[in-house]
């Protein structure tokens, strides 16, 4: 194979792993986020693609088919990545196959725990997982135990997750007594990037999210979830010039409260957390319907003032998604509303960038998001069983945040100086 292309940019520890990879059954190549270790394994999955023997399948496994084509086909068939070899990799979207290297590959999506049954009863010889701590541990297991011809091997890839993850505590931490080879990757481990591309991707995570896609550990949701919250810098008394307003955030609820977040954009390249509505039906003794919900947020706009402007109509109301009558009210009243992203995690570490980079600031009026804000929490018994997730309590305000800061990403991203 002609693969001048990967890896005229190689660095030893890719090249070193490349290697070693094919005397390993189990090969896990773990760390940070643009580090290398993906193409590395790209190409070890591309050797033995071509030293594989007839029988036995060959398989390409990551949390969905999506996911699948967008982190391991596209790579593949980018000519500037692999030269001519790009060109032998076929694939219509949507399918479940793809023709690589003249082989048939299968591709198949393991989100949750029912996906062990599309591999039961099958023989394989090669399998390629993607984001291996995405995918369920017992079909992890199940894949193993279906990688039974002679010379059968596992070649998996991974951003790192809490230290008590499966992956780590049943693999990674007893390599010595499997056959298994792993190797751990920094973003300073790849040659091929730009340094001004480094610096602004270090910019960009902060706390948890840079340990864990900047420097590759594998550490533990711990403390505050905002550890980079500091009142004296990211609160304001008075607001600058407003751009736009992209959204109000809106989280729902009935017994516990509702609360809506007003998120502009400044004119100095900021978000800004201008204004906060909250209605707490238990101190006020009264329930409100969605329709009197929607009308109280509707007045609360229109008596907004800033720098002399009365009023304000943002472009979106974006509301929790499990909201589907408060989204349908706010519709039925002329607002432009659409369900807010619920990936917490993603949302949470979209809120921290611009938190740690000061590109995010809070009005001193916003008194639910401030009182929330310091004791937002990582749920320690969470992290003990591996999983990341903030204490479910007092983040009404943040929720709102939340939906309004990661939903509309990719309308303020553009304008927002993350690395300054």
């Amino acid at each position: 194979m002609n693969l001048t292309s990967a890896t005229q940019l190689l660095s030893r520890k890719q090249i070193r792993s490349i290697a070693e990879s094919t005397d390993a059954r189990i090969s896990v190549w773990s760390g940070a986020v643009r580090s290398g270790k993906t193409i590395a394994s790209l190409i070890a999955f591309l050797i033995g693609i071509a030293d594989a023997p007839p029988q036995g399948l060959i398989l390409v496994v990551g949390r969905t088919l999506q996911t699948i084509e967008r982190n391991v086909i596209e790579p593949l068939q980018d000519s500037a990545l692999f030269g001519i070899v790009a060109g032998q990799i076929h694939h219509t979207r949507g399918a479940t196959t793809a023709v690589i290297l003249g082989r048939t590959v299968h591709l198949v999506g393991a989100s949750d725990a029912r996906a062990e049954g599309r591999i039961r009863g099958l023989t394989a010889y090669l399998a390629y997982v993607d984001e291996a701590t995405l995918v369920p541990e017992s079909f992890f297991n199940q894949l193993l135990a279906r990688l039974s011809v002679p010379g059968a091997r596992l070649l998996a890839t991974t951003n790192p997750d809490g230290p008590a993850h499966w992956l780590r505590k049943s693999f990674i931490l007893r390599r010595g007594e499997l056959d298994l080879a792993t190797w751990h990757f920094t973003l300073d481990d790849n040659p091929a990037l730009d340094p001004s591309y480094v610096k602004a991707l270090k910019a960009e995570y902060v706390g948890l999210w840079y340990r864990r896609f900047i420097l590759g550990d594998w550490c533990l949701a711990e403390g505050a979830v905002y550890d980079m919250w500091d009142e004296t810098t990211h609160v304001v008394a008075e607001l600058p010039p407003i751009a736009s307003w992209l959204a109000v955030g809106l989280d729902y609820g009935t017994t516990n409260p509702t609360s809506a977040v007003l998120l502009g954009l400044g004119a100095d390249r900021r978000l800004y957390a201008a204004a906060e509505w909250r209605y707490d039906s238990k101190r006020q003794l009264k329930q409100l319907t969605d329709a009197q919900q929607s009308a109280a947020i509707r007045e609360w706009l229109a008596g907004i003032t800033v720098a002399g402007q009365t009023g304000i109509a943002p472009e979106y109301v974006v509301v929790d998604p499990s909201a589907a009558s408060m989204r349908a009210q706010l519709y039925h009243d002329g607002l432009i509303v659409t369900p807010g992203s619920n990936e917490v995690l993603d949302g949470i570490r979209t809120v921290s960038t611009v938190l740690g980079a000061d590109r995010l600031r809070i009005h001193r009026s916003c008194k639910g998001l401030l009182d929330e804000l310091p004791g937002y929490s990582w749920d320690d018994q969470a992290a003990e069983r591996g999983e990341d997730k903030p204490i479910k309590a007092d983040d009404h305000s943040l929720d709102a945040l939340r939906y309004a800061i990661h939903t509309t990403r990719a309308i303020w991203q553009p304008h927002v100086a993350l690395a300054a």
